[in-house]
């Protein structure tokens, strides 16, 4: 549901004035190599878990990379069009919804139809709708789902599974020396960074502090007018070019993968001195004392507190209902911002709430970053290449450092308990390109097929064909019947066909699941235009009561208006892949 003009115009002073408070200081952040980390992270990152790559099934291993690859070069991953603060952007980060038949995700206004996972044999059950490559794949990420789902649901509270090696210990001093160099360089091409990309002067910063925002999911680049055209290579870069990421890749042995990893992973981190956190930002916490507690009126105190809070018991065990695959070459990306809060680096995805998930349900994370194999050879495993992470802050908050994480080809990562309520997170890019597969327990109870289908039928109920002549009528004339009947008809053509032949319809040449259900709430449609149009006959009667027609015609005004406004906004949006009539 969209927040009122009123809210967002009051998040916005809130934002700004913090930023303003915040002006061009760094705020400290803690990576493996620095004192402390592991005590930031058991006492503020509790919900964080990490599962290195050698603790999961090789053949798993296996079976994923090469889905990824196979997907990646069918032209499976493509970048979508969202909704940022009222402008159409397409994403950095190429994607792909795979999970459970039927179901969907929304992310920034744009609904995501999920491939199905083809987890049982769909020739059998007559549902070819997938080539046998695709199955395979979608069936390895299906098996990697069941993996999570196992695993999380063992994990006991508070374990970490993985922890790092206090090496902030031994290697302080040399953290130290080179602290106060990494610190000058952030800032400075931070500065050239926010010159270059930021326009809106109202913050140096990124506008991504907002607890309650769902515009912070993804740090789009390109425009609306790009999608036409940046759709089609996007998908035909992945069919017509001879990608570098192949299978031998994947083939390549576990140790040999364990060895290039500890070479090329070393953490690129850019911290602060262990010993500016006894002194993080301390200055503000008088000035910036009134807009916490101000802005803490609207928080249970389980979500501001930064403490470890007991784990949510859940009556079943967690279901992960859909994964959103993402794919990135950094180096196929013009322009990356740079973190802007802590001086983390580039970032590939800025901070963000993972949104539309089941309340206090766990995410969990595979990551894979890939390289071509003469890339390595020139590179020599001289341990120079920056490998990607993931920066963890909480929410509406300058004084908890922020947690870096470096992350290996193949390691896994979980966010549970509240964690995703409070804190926010973002990618930072690394050198080589990278996959991930982030499992969800994805809220549905208005984004499945058969919620759509059941609410198309309740409507229709009140649609009376005469079997004879095909002629249409009403059963109920109830102004209460028909705003009823509208308000499912805006939600059939705007959050599901509009969105569907928008985006969803790209799909269909590799996975044909969806087409038929989609024709069918195309003709549901269709009828719902008629029983507007007797609806609106039956007002222009003279012979009715005129309360009622004065009642009916309100409603009718105000459905048809919002009807009006809802697809001029997507006309705006640029031509749709098929206008269908609609």
């Amino acid at each position: 549901m969209k927040r009122s003009g009123d809210s967002e115009r009051e998040k916005r002073r809130k934002r700004r004035k913090l930023l303003q408070e915040l002006g061009d200081q760094k705020i400290p952040f803690l990576g493996p190599t620095d004192h402390g980390f592991q005590e930031l992270w058991d006492t503020s990152y509790s919900g964080l878990a990490l599962r290195r790559s050698s603790s999961l099934p090789s053949e798993l291993h296996g079976k994923v990379q090469a889905a990824f690859l196979t997907l990646r070069r069918r032209g499976c991953l493509l970048r979508d069009l969202v909704r940022i603060r009222d402008r159409d952007v397409f994403t950095a980060v190429s994607r792909l919804l795979l999970g459970e038949p039927g179901h969907t995700y929304r992310y920034l206004d744009t609904r995501l139809f999920a491939i199905p996972w083809h987890s049982e044999d769909t020739e059998v059950k007559g549902q070819n709708c997938c080539d046998l490559d695709l199955r395979v794949a979608c069936k390895a990420l299906w098996e990697l789902n069941t993996f999570f789902c196992t695993d999380v649901n063992q994990l006991k509270e508070g374990e970490k599974l993985t922890q790092f090696p206090k090496l902030g210990e031994t290697k302080q001093s040399d953290t130290e020396s080179k602290d106060s160099e990494d610190s000058k360089n952030s800032d400075g091409e931070d500065s050239g960074s926010k010159n270059s990309e930021e326009g809106d002067t109202e913050s140096k910063h990124s506008e991504e502090w907002d607890v309650e925002s769902k515009h912070s999911e993804e740090g789009g680049c390109g425009s609306k007018q790009e999608w036409e055209s940046g759709s089609k290579h996007s998908s035909e870069e992945g069919e017509s070019s001879q990608s570098t990421l192949t299978e031998a890749n994947v083939a390549a042995s576990e140790g040999n993968r364990e060895e290039k990893q500890s070479a090329q992973c070393e953490p690129q981190a850019e911290p602060v001195a262990p010993g500016s956190l006894e002194r993080p930002v301390d200055h503000l916490k008088h000035s910036l004392s009134d807009y916490h507690i101000e802005d803490t009126k609207t928080l249970s105190s389980e979500q501001v507190s930064t403490k470890p809070s007991p784990l949510q018991v859940c009556s079943v065990p967690t279901k992960f209902n859909v994964t959103l695959l993402n794919y990135m070459d950094p180096a196929a990306v013009s322009q990356l911002k740079e973190e802007p809060y802590y001086g983390m680096g580039k970032m590939a995805v800025g901070w963000h709430h993972d949104e539309n998930l089941i309340c206090h349900s766990p995410v969990a994370v595979y990551s894979y970053s890939c390289c071509d194999a003469a890339d390595e050879k020139a590179e020599g495993g001289s341990g120079e290449k920056t490998c990607w992470r993931i920066g963890l802050k909480v929410a509406w908050d300058i004084h908890t450092p922020g947690l870096m994480l470096p992350l290996e080809s193949g390691d896994c990562y979980y966010m549970r308990e509240n964690l995703n309520a409070t804190h926010q997170h973002c990618v930072l890019a690394g050198d080589a390109a990278r996959f991930s597969s982030t499992h969800r327990v994805a809220e549905c109870s208005s984004g499945t097929l058969t919620y759509i289908r059941s609410r198309c039928q309740d409507a229709l109920s009140n649609l009376h064909v005469d079997p004879e002549t095909g002629s249409h009528s009403l059963l109920a004339l109830r102004p209460s019947m028909l705003q009823h009947c509208e308000e499912i008809h805006n939600e059939v053509e705007f959050e599901w066909l509009r969105q569907y032949w928008f985006q969803g319809q790209r799909y269909t040449r590799f996975c044909s699941w969806w087409t038929g259900p989609m024709e069918q709430l195309e003709k549901d449609w269709k009828l719902m235009e008629t029983m507007t149009m007797l609806f609106l006959a039956t007002v222009e009667e003279e012979g009715q009561a005129e309360e009622g027609r004065r009642e009916m015609a309100e409603i009718l005004l105000a459905a048809l208006t919002e009807r009006q406004q809802q697809r001029q906004t997507w006309r705006d949006s640029g031509p749709l892949e098929k206008e269908r009539g609609l």
